[in-house]
């Protein structure tokens, strides 16, 4: 670096939202202007309201009984990523043009900006979902479906979806497997029925070998299958769901997948159409030159899962470090993601998608097996470190 370059104002990096997206986009960063003399060209700060990140995955550990939420929940602060500086902050508005975000905390000025926010999970979209059934896709909610499966005394189990997207395509799917291990061990499986309600006309529509693989499970469990169809209501009274095809399931225990909507703040600046962020599908870039979105928040095209958000902020993160160092990026997003999907009994198997832009997505599938399991284990294990330094 020249003298010249030493003594600039270092380029000022602020990434909204500490999920699969912002983790990896500013441990990339971090890990490129990793020594002191280059980090000073690069000036990096995270910000999230909440204290901690939980893999999407591992509500599902604590649901079912395998892990405590403290074991699963990796905190904030104790991020060691040399150059990173994260902030707890709710963010109240974003300005894409200027690049400034206002928080309860203070102003951030930006000279890139990233939106890696998520998705919000709106639970009064659906009504008597509140009052008659639990969600599961919050910490929140699926942490509180531990005491309400360990007290269930067994009967009429409904897993249903309320609208599309949604996070993480498959996890209703393993649900519903998971559903039927836990009843099988305590001994009700036999006095219980499952069925899974789903807005997809099979469970993994970009893989037919894994959706062929999800429905002969199903139906070695007698588990029902009720594809193409959303839950519209829940009638609390009666004890049951009303479905978007005006067909009526009875339940008595209902765990749901909220309706999905971008964060109001974005909802609320100048980023999001027709409910979400539009993006350059090889770049990330919004139409705000100099501002990024990865992950859920945006409408790339491929599944909103963290293993996309992932890989959408590897692309990002190489664009930045060639603008600071004044070249140009070569990398280009390709949409691939690899997804780990419960089968029960142990047994994990491997959906590896690809969803590029202009053609029709593409899956294979191995698995399911106890060995895949241990890469699943792996998987998060290593990002942890990674992540966290």
């Amino acid at each position: 670096m020249t003298q010249e370059d030493q003594s600039a104002s270092p380029v000022r990096i602020v990434v909204l939202g500490a999920g699969f997206g912002g983790l990896e986009l500013t441990s990339t960063l971090s890990d490129e202007f990793g020594d002191a003399l280059d980090r000073a060209s690069i000036d990096i700060v995270l910000i999230d309201r909440t204290d901690d990140f939980v893999f999407g995955f591992a509500k599902l550990d604590v649901m079912f009984g395998r892990q405590t939420a403290d074991e699963v929940r990796h905190r904030y602060a104790d991020i060691v990523k040399p150059g990173v500086r994260f902030v707890k902050a709710t963010i109240e508005s974003i300005d894409p043009t200027t690049k400034r975000v206002e928080t309860d905390v203070g102003a951030f000025d930006a000279d890139v900006l990233v939106v890696a926010l998520g998705a919000d999970l709106d639970v009064a979209a659906t009504p008597g979902l509140e009052e008659g059934g639990h969600e599961f896709y919050t910490e929140a909610g699926a942490f509180a479906c531990r005491d309400v499966l360990a007290s269930f005394e067994g009967g009429r189990v409904v897993v249903g979806v309320a609208s599309t997207p949604f996070k993480c395509p498959p996890a209703p799917s393993e649900t519903a497997l998971l559903v039927h291990d836990l009843l099988t061990e305590r001994g009700l499986r036999e006095k219980s029925t499952i069925t899974l309600v789903l807005p997809l006309p099979v469970p993994v529509p970009p893989s037919p070998a894994a959706s062929d693989a999800f429905l002969a499970a199903f139906a070695d469990r007698a588990i029902e299958f009720r594809g193409a169809v959303a839950v519209r209501a829940l009638d609390p009274a009666r004890k049951v769901a009303v479905l978007s095809d005006d067909s009526e399931v009875g339940y008595d225990l209902f765990l749901g997948v909220p309706v999905h909507r971008a964060p109001a703040v974005v909802l609320d600046s100048d980023l999001a159409v027709d409910g979400w962020i539009p993006v350059d599908p090889f770049t990330l870039e919004t139409s705000f030159p100099g501002v990024y979105a990865v992950g859920d928040v945006t409408s790339v095209g491929t599944p909103k899962a963290g293993v996309f958000a992932e890989g959408q902020a590897a692309i990002v993160a190489a664009a930045i470090a060639a603008q600071v160092r004044g070249a140009v990026s070569p990398a280009t997003y390709d949409g691939r993601g690899i997804c780990y999907v419960e089968f029960g009994h142990g047994n994990v198997a491997a959906v590896d998608v690809k969803f590029v832009s202009g053609q029709q997505p593409t899956g294979t599938f191995d698995g399911p097996s106890a060995e895949i399991a241990a890469d699943k284990s792996e998987f998060g294990t290593t990002r942890v470190a990674r992540w966290f330094g």
